[in-house]
Parts: structure tokens; C-alpha cells; sequence
């Protein structure tokens, strides 16, 4: 596995994280309430501890396997160029094979498919990063989020193995066009939706006490079925705790989807999760992207574009996706917005 690199890496409760992963999160996918509560019960996670774990304890205490490099090199055939499903600013994701029972690799096109996250060998932050999903997935179990199977640290390699989602991001759904990406309808819009709605409840609740910290269409994958799981948790932060109403942290996310309060005092809170997932569906509902500098002068900003619209219930279908038209009720547009 190699050695731990430090003996107290307090990775996911640190201010600072690396600028040059903000909105480039790499994930596979980008080529190619009521309800809530009670959902967020259906859920697996180990006791979560009430002070800053170190490196050696976060891996230690994960329910994952531990992959050796050779073993990542051989499911995914030497990570050739065309096993890539996605890239960004953290490296990029190929697609693999291994056994389903024993997890060890297997030929191309037999077993289980898996999607390997090869990090850049950016130093000691893209390292914090990686550590910090491992804290959080390798914790949480939920139909709402990604599953994280394994990891791999050897010499200077950082790998993540997570489940495939053959359909890759919503981000793509909605934006880019081909044969491939089909224009999803109303109702697997307000699925996808929901099942991410779903997700991030179960961040908020006081199981799990963790702000996302990077909700955008591009970090929803949907499995084959078109249920939407968060991934990428680089970004992610423990809740605030006690009399403490926010988390003092260093401005990172993605343009567009950051809260104004946030971008203004640095002040994190779980109300900051809730504006980017309000940007989203708007994303869902317009088919435009949160920031588009292609769009006519006053339409650049979709948040700044649409809210003229939505606060008149008689112009609020002006926001929505010429693509939908005849698919939904007037009243349900007016509920989801």
C-alpha cells in the first residue's frame, strides 16, 4: 500500500485545498421535503468520529480494498488512451475489469466493471483530496451516492476504484449533444433530481454531518437506470459542530454554483449545498448551463437570467427547456421551480 505520509494529516478539516482543482473535477462520464428524512434512514455507515482522524486511521478504518498498482495497471490494460471515460483537473478516470467476488483483475470484457480514478501526481494537496474521499466514502453507504470500492497508494501513484455508471453525468445529458445523449424527459429530470435531492439530505443529517461543497450536473452520475448518485467528494467538509453556525474555509468550488454568502465571508454551511442544487435544477428545467459566455449579453449568468421569470407564475415557463415542451403540467413546473 506504502507508507502513511504523515502521522496527523487532518485532510478533510483543513482551510486550503488546491486551487487548480476548482471546478475541474475528474470524473468519468464528462466525454463520453418529506421524503427525504425518512430516506436518508436507509443507509450503512460506521461511527463517525468527533475529532480529525489521522491518515494511517482513515485508511485503516475504511471498509475498502486495498489495490496494489499492478493490479489497477492490469484492469485497466496499462491505462491505455482508450479506456478513458472522463478526464479533468485532478487526472483522469479509466474503465476496468475485475472479478466480482474476489475483486482481483480480469480480461477485458469479463467480470465486473469498475472506474479508476488515476490521480496526477500533483504533490501534497491532490493527495489531501484523494484522502478526503476515502474519509467520507469509505464511511457512507447510500443509494445516493457513488460507491467507492478501493484505493491504491504506492510511491507516488493515488488510485480511487469506484462502481461504473454506465450513463455517465447528468451534466451530459443536458448539454451535450449525438446519438449517445438523448434529451432526457420531464420525468427523468425530476428522477434524477430527487435521487440527488436524496443524497445530499443524507450529507445534511446528523448521521452523517458533512457539507458536499461541489454540487453541479457534473458530479451526478446515473447508473443504468437513470438513478443519481453524488460523486467526487474532494471538496467536501465536516458540518459545523456545537454553537459554531459555519465552517471559516477558503473560497473552492465552481463558478456558478457557489452560494453569494459563501463567495462574500467564506462562510460554509449546509445552506450553501442547498444553493447549488437549487442552480441545478434550474439547469434541469432550462437546459442551460449556470455559466454559458456564448449566450446573448445579460443571459450568461442562469441564476441572473431566470429570476425575473421566476418569481411571476405566468412567465415562469420562459425558463423552461423548448425540449420539454408538452411533457409537464403547468403545475409541476411551478412546484420545481
Amino acid at each position: 500500500m506504502g507508507l502513511c505520509w504523515s502521522n496527523r494529516i487532518k485532510s478533510y478539516t483543513s482551510s486550503s485545498f488546491s486551487s487548480s482543482h476548482t471546478g475541474l473535477n475528474s470524473k468519468y462520464g464528462s466525454r463520453d421535503g418529506k421524503g427525504l428524512s425518512s430516506y436518508s434512514s436507509k443507509v450503512s455507515l460506521v461511527s463517525v468520529p468527533q475529532t480529525p482522524r489521522s491518515e494511517c486511521e482513515i485508511l485503516q478504518s475504511s471498509n475498502l480494498k486495498t489495490f496494489t498498482f499492478r493490479e489497477l495497471k492490469t484492469a485497466t490494460r496499462n491505462f491505455r488512451p482508450d479506456s478513458v471515460l472522463g478526464e479533468g483537473g485532478f487526472g483522469s478516470v479509466f474503465k476496468g475489469w475485475v472479478d466480482e467476488h474476489s475483486l482481483s483483475a480480469t480480461r477485458p470484457g469479463t467480470g465486473m466493471v469498475i472506474a479508476v480514478k488515476r490521480l496526477n501526481q500533483q504533490g501534497f494537496q491532490g493527495h489531501k483530496e484523494w484522502l478526503a474521499e476515502i474519509n467520507y466514502l469509505g464511511q457512507f453507504q447510500h443509494p445516493n451516492l457513488v460507491k467507492l470500492i478501493g484505493y491504491c497508494l504506492e510511491d507516488d501513484n493515488r488510485l480511487l476504484v469506484y462502481e461504473f455508471m454506465p450513463r455517465g453525468s447528468m451534466e451530459n445529458h443536458l448539454f451535450r449533444r449525438g446519438s449517445f445523449f438523448q434529451p432526457l424527459s420531464w420525468n427523468l429530470r425530476m428522477k434524477v433530481a430527487l435521487g440527488a435531492a436524496r443524497g445530499l439530505a443524507f450529507l445534511h443529517s446528523a448521521e452523517a454531518k458533512v457539507i458536499y461543497r461541489d454540487f453541479k450536473t457534473s458530479n451526478i452520475l446515473l447508473d443504468s437506470n437513470y438513478n443519481a448518485k453524488l460523486s467526487d467528494f474532494g471538496l467536501a467538509r465536516d458540518a459545523p459542530t456545537g454553537d459554531n453556525s459555519h465552517v471559516s474555509t477558503r473560497i473552492m468550488g465552481t463558478h456558478g454554483y457557489a452560494a453569494p454568502e459563501y463567495l462574500a465571508r467564506g462562510h460554509l454551511t449546509a445552506k450553501s449545498d442547498v444553493y447549488s442544487f437549487g442552480v441545478v435544477v434550474l439547469e434541469m428545467l432550462s437546459g442551460r448551463r449556470a455559466i454559458d459566455k456564448n449566450r446573448p449579453p445579460g443571459q450568461h449568468n442562469l441564476v441572473g437570467w431566470a429570476k425575473p421569470y421566476l418569481t411571476n407564475k405566468r412567465r415562469v415557463f420562459h425558463v423552461l427547456d423548448a425540449r420539454l415542451e408538452g411533457q409537464c403540467a403547468p403545475s409541476g413546473v411551478r412546484k420545481a421551480c
